[in-house]
């Protein structure tokens, strides 16, 4: 069981591959984690250090990865955080090339553009997010900013939720995991992790934690990419991951500390 993982890598705290690598990998699953930029820290902190990388590093990169004949041996592509507009157009090529010689390979895409009303990506990125890495996927993994952003509709209840991501398929099928969800029926005090599949929704509410470290989506979606690859199905992994998280973020309540505390990674449910 093989993932590739493409986004950011920091020294100090979990985001990107730096959470979700150590996740998939305690779930039992390989990574090929391959980084987009290589950061000191994630940009909360009052310095930062480390740069985007450049285009040509990440393509070489990636021809390493095919030559290893990686994509061959994968069961799940993952894409994050690409840092520069050269850099999601490196990536789109590779998921092309990588689907077009593995027709097994499931393509998850987590489209980071922003949160809480805010785009905080390079422009250009967003262009190629809509016109070549989301039309490649078979999963997307956007909060609810991004979706609305994504899907041009806004989304304040199910029918809103199915709208935005039939929106998003457009003529072909393209399963939606929504997280951060509040819908005008969310539960008072509950966040929502909602995933529409072939129209169906399947909603998965927990206590709303009055933290918010980063890295939780890039954690999640490490989650569903590992469960995936181990061959469970779609709302099971969604399920369990939603449940790992969730332990997560109360063990690093309890702890006071601004990074999620990963280690050990809490268990799910079979």
């Amino acid at each position: 069981m093989l993932v590739i993982s493409i986004q950011s890598q920091v020294v100090h705290g979990h985001v990107g591959n730096s959470a979700a690598a150590y996740a998939m990998q305690a779930e039992g699953v390989n990574v090929a984690a391959v980084p987009t930029t290589l950061l000191s820290n994630h940009p909360r902190y009052p310095t930062l250090r480390g740069r985007v990388l450049d285009a040509e590093l990440v393509a070489d990169l990636l021809r390493g990865v095919e030559e290893r004949n990686l994509v061959d041996e994968a069961a799940v592509l993952v894409t994050g955080y690409v840092g520069s507009p050269d850099n999601a157009v490196v990536v789109a090529d590779f998921v092309e090339r990588a689907l077009s010689r593995n027709a097994k390979l499931v393509y998850l895409c987590d489209p980071v553009i922003g949160d809480d009303g805010r785009v905080y990506v390079a422009d250009g990125i967003l262009g190629v997010l809509r016109h070549r890495l989301l039309p490649s996927a078979h999963l997307v993994t956007p909060n609810q900013f991004e979706l609305e952003l994504l899907s041009g509709a806004k989304i304040a209840d199910t029918n809103g939720l199915r709208s935005a991501a039939a929106a998003l398929a457009a003529h072909r099928r393209i399963d939606v995991v929504a997280t951060g969800c509040t819908l005008l029926d969310t539960p008072a005090g509950q966040v929502e992790t909602i995933l529409c599949a072939d129209g169906q929704l399947s909603r998965f509410a927990t206590p709303r934690v009055p933290i918010s470290p980063y890295g939780t989506g890039d954690l999640l979606t490490g989650l569903i990419a590992a469960h995936l690859a181990k061959g469970t199905a779609i709302e099971a992994s969604v399920r369990l991951a939603v449940e790992t998280i969730f332990a997560v973020l109360v063990r690093t309540q309890q702890s006071g500390s601004a990074e999620m505390r990963l280690v050990p990674l809490p268990t799910s449910g079979p």
